[in-house]
C-alpha cells in the first residue's frame, strides 16, 4: 500500500515543477491525432528511408573473357529496369511506383498514398566498354549483365 504522505509530496513537487503544465499539455499534443499520425510517418521513414534501400546488392566476379555484374532485384519487372554504359562503367536504374489504398469495412477510402522510388548503381570496370557486345538477362528477381573483356595488343619489345 503506497504512503499517503509520499503521494502528497509528488503532488506538491508536480505543483512546483516550472514547466510542468507545459510539459503535460506537450505529452498530450503528441499522443493526439493528427500529430500523432505525423510522428508515426516520420518515425516509419527513419527505420526505412528507401524502400528499396537505394543500394540494391550487386555482385561482380571475373572469367577469363568476361565480367559478370548480377543484381538481386526481387519485386521489380523487367520493365522498370534501366542499363546505361558510358567508358568504363555500368550504371543499373531501376523506377518503381507503389499505390497504397487504406478502406473501411464499407470500402470507404480512408487514405491513399503513392510513392515513385529511384535507386541505381553504377560499377566501374577496368577498361572501357563496347555496348554492342553486352548481354543483359533478367530472370526471377536477378539481373545478370555479362561484359566481354576487350582484348589489348601485345607488343614486343626489340633488343637494340
Amino acid at each position: 500500500m503506497e504512503d499517503p504522505k509520499k503521494r502528497e509530496r509528488e503532488r506538491e513537487r508536480e505543483r512546483n515543477e516550472p514547466f510542468g503544465d507545459l510539459m503535460k499539455s506537450m505529452n498530450q499534443l503528441f499522443h493526439e491525432k493528427p500529430v500523432k499520425g505525423f510522428l508515426q510517418t516520420m518515425d516509419d521513414f527513419f527505420r526505412n528511408p528507401f524502400p528499396l534501400s537505394s543500394s540494391f546488392h550487386v555482385d561482380v566476379t571475373e572469367t577469363d573473357t568476361d565480367h559478370i555484374v548480377t543484381a538481386e532485384l526481387p519485386g521489380i519487372n523487367k520493365e522498370q529496369i534501366q542499363i546505361d554504359i558510358m567508358d568504363n562503367y555500368v550504371t543499373i536504374s531501376v523506377k518503381s511506383a507503389e499505390l497504397i489504398t487504406e478502406e473501411d469495412e464499407n470500402r470507404k477510402v480512408l487514405k491513399r498514398q503513392q510513392s515513385l522510388q529511384r535507386s541505381s548503381r553504377t560499377i566501374p570496370l577496368p577498361q572501357p566498354v563496347n555496348e554492342k557486345k553486352v548481354k543483359a538477362v533478367y530472370k526471377n528477381g536477378l539481373l545478370q549483365i555479362t561484359v566481354p573483356k576487350q582484348q589489348g595488343k601485345r607488343i614486343l619489345i626489340d633488343e637494340s
